[in-house]
């Protein structure tokens, strides 16, 4: 396949050049493929066969632009740990084009660390490996699980070396996103009152995303009400999986509702409702328990950002915005409690087995339990007594707190009636991983890779991850969490 059968259709590229820098990805020495991702590929219309060749390499390293490919560095700005920065932009990343795929959705394709932009603010624009692997591996675990994400399509290493806390060698993360627009890139023009700008901005996002919103009284409001439901979705997914972003920064809010930069994240292993991993939240602001709450701040910034287009009248467009806003919290629980409900092999439609399920997240939390195993764990158990428990209960550090529990979930089972516990047994497996993209295994595979060039334990990883729900007994070291020695408390954004 020739570069030309790529079919870029660059419709970001198109809008004004205030929404964007022109800039050319540099060129790196030596690079070399470390993964592809061969199904996004084909899902994507592309060949992965010359992806893997010279030619793709060439142009998944930014050596060599494929026909029809604009790059362009896109403009935003931010909210960063609720202060303000009126200019950040893709300082390290460049947008190189737009592709239609098989299914008629229009894909970003991105490069990130492929050199410095005009809004690099001094830095080299590159990445280090690590950061690399780290987010092919988090994307893709993601997207196995079900949870909407930006995808990574390849991983290359640059053959240079980077100066982070110490020389690192470099890498490329070829991505692709249904859109990176963001929350900041709508306060990129309305905070400095570019009306305009954000008009323009909103009607290609409702042209591109959500062209329903075109028939509506006021398309800006339906707008507004599609991104709040997915937010809401998005972050009830990151809390049934106990997945922290780390750096929920309003420049890192996809309107589209997908998880994006990933940074400093985290998958909790015993549970603790406030947990913080990230280095640079030093007041746990995007704590585990946090993040609704925080969604529902950067939502807040993007309404300010459409105030103009709701009313003519501002009092009259924060009282629509206002009662927008009051729809995240029970959107969020619509889709956070029936997850929950869910998890725990009970009816998604009663409000109670929510609560019974946020009651064995306390016990977690009480007894220092993984969240995962016991999850997990809870659909081996038969529901007709507590005799086969104990690879649950062992789990607790007070095993009692998960005996008292186990008796009323017994009597729900019992009240309801509804599925047998094969069945049962069997839904509870499509919602509760047995395998999660541990903090310590992706460390490992970031050692791997800076230390070695070494990236065996992540392709090992990306396979058993693949494939989340499955039982896998020659991967049971991947499913069981950290020892003492091995646990990862604090992750970097290290780029």
């Amino acid at each position: 396949m020739s570069p030309v059968a790529l079919r870029f259709d660059n419709s970001y590229a198109r809008l004004p050049d205030v929404f964007h820098s022109r800039q050319d990805p540099t060129p790196v020495a030596r690079p070399e493929l470390i993964a592809l991702n061969r199904e996004l590929a084909e899902s994507l219309g592309l060949d992965p066969d010359w992806l893997a060749g010279e030619e793709g390499l060439a142009m998944l390293s930014g050596n060599r632009l494929p026909a029809g490919a604009q790059p362009i560095a896109m403009g935003y700005a931010g909210h960063q740990f609720g202060h303000w920065v009126p200019r950040l932009g893709d300082g390290r990343a460049l947008l190189i084009g737009e592709i239609i795929d098989r299914e008629g959705i229009r894909r970003d394709v991105q490069l990130k660390g492929s050199g410095p932009t005009s809004f690099s603010r001094r830095g080299d624009g590159r990445s280090s490996i690590g950061p690399v692997v780290r987010e092919y591996l988090a994307s893709e675990f993601m997207h196995a699980l079900g949870i909407p994400t930006t995808r990574a399509l390849a991983a290359v290493a640059s053959g240079e070396k980077v100066m982070r806390q110490q020389v690192e060698p470099g890498g490329i993360l070829c991505r692709v996103a249904s859109s990176h627009v963001r929350v900041g890139t709508f306060e990129f023009f309305a905070r400095s009152g570019r009306v305009d700008e954000v008009r323009t901005l909103a009607d290609y996002v409702i042209e591109r995303h959500y062209p329903d919103c075109r028939d509506e009284a006021n398309p800006y409001q339906a707008l507004l009400l599609q991104v709040i439901d997915r937010q809401a979705r998005l972050i009830a997914d990151w809390l049934r999986v106990g997945f922290i972003h780390g750096v929920m920064n309003t420049d890192n809010c996809s309107v589209v509702g997908e998880t994006i930069d990933y940074g400093p994240f985290g998958f909790i292993d015993a549970f603790d409702p406030a947990t913080v991993y990230s280095s640079i939240d030093h007041g746990g602001r995007y704590a585990y328990n946090q993040q609704p709450a925080i969604a529902h701040w950067n939502l807040a910034r993007l309404c300010e950002c459409l105030l103009p287009l709701l009313d003519a009248t501002r009092e009259t467009a924060v009282e629509i915005a206002n009662e927008l806003l009051q729809v995240f919290p029970t959107r969020f629980e619509s889709y956070f409690h029936p997850a929950l409900a869910a998890k725990i092999g009970l009816d998604p439609d009663k409000v109670e087995n929510a609560r019974l399920a946020l009651d064995l997240m306390d016990a977690m939390a009480s007894g220092e339990a993984d969240m995962t195993l016991v999850f997990r764990g809870l659909g081996e158990l038969p529901a007709a007594g507590p005799e086969q428990d104990e690879p649950v209960r062992e789990l607790f550090s007070d095993p009692s707190l998960f005996d008292r529990w186990a008796e009323r979930w017994r009597q729900s089972l019992a009240a309801e009636n509804r599925l047998d516990d094969q069945q049962r047994r069997a839904q509870m497996q499509r919602v509760n991983p047995a395998f999660i993209l541990r903090n310590h295994l992706a460390q490992q595979a970031v050692d791997a890779a800076i230390q070695a060039l070494d990236f065996e334990p992540m392709r090992r990883l990306h396979a058993v991850l693949a494939r989340p729900f499955d039982d896998q007994p020659d991967a049971a070291d991947l499913a069981r969490p950290p020892a003492p020695e091995e646990r990862v408390l604090t992750t970097f954004c290290g780029t």
